[in-house]
C-alpha cells in the first residue's frame, strides 16, 4: 500500500468556529482538545464561540479553565493556556436570526478560512447551515458535524443534502471520534501489516466474529438524549460498524481516504437485510425512572444483533455485535473465531478453537489462543494466550487528533457520505420493524434472549480481566 494518505497540502483552517460552546461536549472533549493544540503550537488565532446564553469573558474562560481541570488533565503550562485564552472570543444569540451570524463574521477577525464546528443537537444542523451560507461564512471555510448523521436514511440523506447545498463534499467532516483511537487505527494496521494473517482471513478458516461493547453505567443525565436515539443509533450503526468494515473489507487501493471510504463502503452495502429475528432490544430495569425517560419507554439500553457480510470472503461468517449499558464492566472487545483443524489428529484439538481477540478499550492489546501440549506422554493440551498489551501512555486524544487533522484538511479519519449512507441502509428496516425491549438486570450481561442469536456458535464470550500493561504482559499467558 502506498503512503497517498492525506490532503495534507489543503489550506490550513485559520479560525475555528464552536456553535454549542456552552454545551457537554465542548466541556468534556473540545476544550482539552484545543489545550492540547495550543500546548503544540498548532491552535488556530481565533477560536469563537457561539451558544444562545449571554456569557461575560470573565465566564467564558472560567468556563474553559474548569472544563481542562476536570478532564484535560489540568494546566500544566501556564503560556499554552494563556495563548487559548487570547485566542477566544464569544457570541451570544439565537441560532435562528441573521444577526447572530453577523456578529459571527464580527468576531472571526477577517479570517478567510474558518472551520465551523456544530456541537450542537442534530435538530439544529440545518438551521446554522443555511444561515452560515447566507451570512456569507461558508466560502472557502469548512464544516465539521458530529454524529449522529441523522437519525435514519431519509434524514441522513436530507441533512447531507443540506450541507451539499452550502458547503462542497470536500469541505464536510463528519467526526465518529471512535476513528480517531489508536486502538481502532491499530486493527486497520494490524489487518494489513502482517502477511500470516490473509490466508486465515476469510471464511475457510474463520467460524464467527463478537464484538462486545460493554459499559458498567446507565445514561445518567443523558436521558433525553437516549429517548431519541437508543443503543442502536447510539453506538452501533456507527461505533461497531466501523469496526466491522475494517475487519471485513478488502484490501483498500491506498491509504488515501477516498479509497479507504470505499472499501468501508463496500463492506456496509454487501450486509445481507437484517430481519427482526437478527435483533434482541433490552432495557435495563430502572431506566424508566431516569431523568427525561418516558415511563412507557421502549427505548433499548442494550442490543444483540447477527450480520452476516455477504462478499466472497465472508459469506455465511456470522457477525455477532451487541452493546449495552449496566453490564458486569466497561470494555471493548473483539474476538475472531477460528474453526477447528480440518484433521482431527489429537482428540481434544476442536475442544475450544483457536481465535484472535483484540482489547479496544479501556487498554488496547492483541491476543493469539493457541493450544499446546501438557508435559507427559498424552497428547492433551491447553488453551493459551499469546497477549500482546500496547502502552498508549501519551496517545493523542481522539478529539484532539481528529480537530487538528480537520483544521489541516487531512480527511483520513473521518466518514464519507457513501459509508454513511450505505451504514444507514443496512439498518434502516429494523429501526422501524423489530422486536419491543425485554428488561434486563443491571450487572448482568442483558436479556437471556440474546443467547438464542449465538447458540450455534458456541455462546457469548465475555471480555476478559485486563492484563494490564505491565511489565512481561506481553508474553504467553493461560
Amino acid at each position: 500500500m502506498t503512503d497517498d494518505t492525506t490532503t495534507r497540502s489543503a489550506p490550513r483552517s485559520d479560525a475555528l468556529v464552536l456553535f454549542g460552546f456552552t454545551g457537554d461536549l465542548a466541556s468534556k472533549k473540545i476544550f482539552p482538545a484545543l489545550y492540547a493544540m495550543a500546548k503544540r503550537g498548532e491552535l488556530v488565532p481565533r477560536v469563537v464561540g457561539v451558544a444562545g446564553r449571554a456569557q461575560s469573558d470573565e465566564q467564558v474562560h472560567q468556563r474553559v479553565r474548569d472544563a481542562i481541570e476536570k478532564e484535560g488533565g489540568g494546566i500544566t503550562d501556564g503560556a499554552a493556556f494563556d495563548r487559548l485564552q487570547q485566542a477566544i472570543r464569544y457570541v451570544g444569540g439565537d441560532y435562528n436570526k441573521p444577526e447572530t451570524f453577523d456578529a459571527l463574521k464580527k468576531a472571526l477577525d477577517g479570517a478567510k478560512r474558518p472551520a465551523h464546528y456544530l456541537a450542537v443537537p442534530p435538530t439544529l444542523f440545518e438551521t446554522v447551515i443555511r444561515n452560515l451560507g447566507s451570512a456569507g461564512l461558508a466560502q472557502d471555510a469548512r464544516l465539521i458535524v458530529e454524529k449522529p448523521f441523522g437519525r435514519d436514511l431519509a434524514s441522513a440523506r436530507e441533512l447531507d443534502a443540506v450541507a451539499r447545498s452550502v458547503f462542497p463534499e470536500d469541505a464536510i467532516f463528519r467526526i465518529d471520534h471512535y476513528l480517531g483511537k489508536e486502538a481502532i487505527m491499530n486493527l486497520l494496521y494490524f489487518r494489513f501489516a502482517n502477511s500470516f494473517l490473509e490466508p486465515l482471513w476469510c471464511r475457510e478458516h474463520v467460524a464467527s466474529v463478537q464484538m462486545t461493547m460493554s459499559e458498567d453505567f446507565g445514561v445518567g443525565d443523558r436521558g433525553a438524549f437516549y429517548e431519541t436515539a437508543g443503543t442502536l443509533r447510539d453506538v452501533v450503526e456507527n461505533h461497531l460498524f466501523q469496526i466491522v468494515a475494517l475487519l471485513a473489507m478488502e484490501p483498500p487501493k491506498s491509504r488515501a481516504f477516498a479509497d479507504l471510504q470505499a472499501a468501508k463502503a463496500d463492506v456496509f452495502q454487501a450486509i445481507r437485510p437484517l430481519r427482526p429475528d437478527d435483533l434482541v432490544r433490552g432495557q435495563y430495569d430502572g431506566y424508566r425512572h431516569e431523568k427525561d425517560v418516558a415511563p412507557d419507554s421502549d427505548v433499548e439500553t442494550y442490543v444483540a444483533l447477527r450480520l452476516h457480510v455477504d462478499t466472497p470472503r465472508w459469506q455465511d461468517v456470522p457477525f455477532y455485535l451487541r452493546a449495552g449499558k449496566k453490564l458486569p464492566l466497561t470494555a471493548v472487545e473483539v474476538q475472531v473465531q477460528f474453526k477447528p483443524p480440518k484433521q482431527a489428529l489429537f482428540a481434544d484439538a476442536g475442544q475450544r478453537p483457536n481465535y484472535l481477540r483484540f482489547r479496544l478499550q479501556p487498554t488496547s492489546s492483541i491476543a493469539l489462543a493457541a493450544r499446546v501440549k501438557n508435559v507427559g506422554k498424552e497428547f492433551v493440551g491447553q488453551q493459551r494466550e499469546l497477549h500482546a498489551c500496547e502502552d498508549l501512555r501519551g496517545e493523542e486524544a481522539p478529539y484532539d487528533r481528529l480537530l487538528g487533522d480537520a483544521m489541516a484538511g487531512d480527511a483520513s479519519l473521518f466518514t464519507g457520505l457513501a459509508a454513511v449512507e450505505a451504514a444507514w441502509t443496512a439498518v434502516d428496516a429494523i429501526l422501524v420493524d423489530h422486536p419491543k425491549v425485554v428488561a434486563y438486570a443491571p450487572g448482568t450481561w442483558g436479556p437471556a434472549q440474546a443467547d438464542a442469536l449465538v447458540a450455534g456458535d458456541g455462546g457469548w464470550e465475555a471480555p476478559l480481566p485486563e492484563k494490564g500493561c505491565a511489565p512481561g504482559a506481553n508474553e504467553a499467558a493461560s
